[in-house]
């Protein structure tokens, strides 16, 4: 059921939740690459501990694409695709397009959603959608933290044989590994994210600095990603590495945390920081700049199928 608004159609949770996960989905296709780099860094220290000299080097986001393009081949880029987009259709759908829904749950229909009330919805849909998309995002880990060189063996052969081998190797529970630390990164980069981009839009609006268009969702988005990125690092760098390792390579999240803060530094818990801000920054840009259009194509298509004349 459609609310009307004037002459405009107010999105319904579905066009929210279906809009979302395509967003998202066409955002990690042209942001995926820079994912890829981030999580090679993010490991990096880990591989030379486990590897030694033979361990690949990376410098850098440019040095990094380089290195994998030279390598491994400009294909590597996008090792744990599918895997992502799968991750992306029931993770963002979840945690960007229930949003609003959770808003009014919280404030019980009303309109007004305060600081707080933004920041416990964010929290919301952020691990509820961990908890439901948690093994797409462990096979994604896998296969791009995967270096693949001559004729090495491959650690999995397709996506579906990596759900299998994890669930067989590992238990089921290996599906849902480092799922605490994910949950703990999305709430914080749910509250992060769609707070920051929330608020900056409104002020945007409020003041009449921008009209609600792309030049104002653009600003909105860049705002938050940067917001994410300087909060939400640290997270995700032990989140992937957890992820990453090996039965019995870490007895928890923790442990792993500790294990690489005395063995690199605190600067460890920051590695990646510059492909992780250019992926987050593109990606809620594009994921954000998208889901804007889609919400108002589908709305106005919605609109015209209820009254075409």
């Amino acid at each position: 059921m459609s609310v009307m608004v004037g002459k405009e159609l107010v999105p319904t949770a579905t066009v929210k939740f279906f809009g979302a996960g395509t967003a998202a989905c066409i955002a990690d296709l042209i942001t995926f690459p820079l994912d890829t780099v981030k999580v090679r860094l993010q490991i990096q220290g880990e591989n030379v501990k486990v590897e030694g000299a033979n361990a690949t080097k990376y410098r850098g986001v440019f040095g990094t694409i380089a290195t994998i393009v030279r390598t491994e081949g400009p294909r590597s880029l996008y090792n744990g695709l599918v895997a992502g987009l799968q991750r992306q259709m029931s993770f963002a759908s979840v945690r960007i397009g229930l949003y609003d829904s959770m808003k009014q749950f919280y404030t019980r229909g009303t309109d007004s959603a305060g600081i707080v009330t933004r920041l416990m919805a964010g929290c919301t849909t952020g691990a509820m959608a961990v908890a439901f998309a948690q093994p797409t995002d462990v096979v994604k880990v896998r296969f791009q933290a995967e270096v693949r060189t001559g004729d090495c063996e491959r650690r999995y052969n397709s996506t579906i044989d990596a759900y299998k081998s994890i669930a067989r190797d590992e238990g089921v529970r290996g599906l849902w590994k480092g799922c605490m630390p994910n949950i703990t990164r999305n709430a914080i980069v749910n509250c992060a994210e769609l707070v920051t981009y929330d608020l900056i839009k409104e002020l945007i609006l409020k003041y009449d600095l921008m009209t609600d268009n792309l030049p104002c969702h653009f600003t909105a988005a860049f705002g938050a990603g940067f917001c994410t990125t300087v909060v939400a690092s640290p997270v995700d760098v032990v989140k992937t590495r957890f992820m990453n390792s090996g039965a019995g390579q870490y007895s928890s999240a923790i442990n792993c945390a500790f294990i690489m803060i005395k063995s690199e530094g605190p600067k460890a818990l920051y590695k990646g920081f510059m492909p992780s801000f250019l992926r987050l920054g593109s990606w809620n840009i594009v994921m954000f700049v998208t889901y804007e259009q889609i919400k108002r194509g589908m709305t106005r298509a919605q609109q015209y199928w209820e009254s075409p004349f």
